[in-house]
C-alpha cells in the first residue's frame, strides 16, 4: 500500500512533467507560416549581412562607361 505523502508527490511529479511538455512543445513553435517565408527571410537577412556579395549591377555599369568612353576616343581620333 502507497502512503498519502508518496501518492501526493507523484501526483506533483505528473503536474511538474506535464508543464515541461507544455513549455517544451511551446519552444518547438516556428514564427514562420510557411517554408517559403522561413527562406526568404533567410536570403534577406543573408543579403543584409553582405554574403552574396556586391551587386553585378555596378560592374555592369562601370563596363558600359568605359565602352563609351573608349568608343568616343576613337570618333575623337578620327576626327582629329
Amino acid at each position: 500500500m502507497a502512503r498519502t505523502g508518496e501518492t501526493g508527490h507523484a501526483e506533483t511529479a505528473v503536474r511538474v512533467l506535464e508543464a515541461y511538455a507544455e513549455r517544451a512543445g511551446a519552444a518547438l513553435a516556428c514564427a514562420y507560416s510557411s517554408s517559403a517565408e522561413f527562406d526568404a527571410a533567410l536570403i534577406a537577412e543573408r543579403r543584409a549581412a553582405g554574403i552574396y556579395g556586391p551587386k553585378r549591377h555596378r560592374t555592369r555599369n562601370l563596363a558600359t562607361a568605359a565602352a563609351v568612353a573608349a568608343g568616343l576616343a576613337v570618333i575623337i581620333f578620327l576626327i582629329v
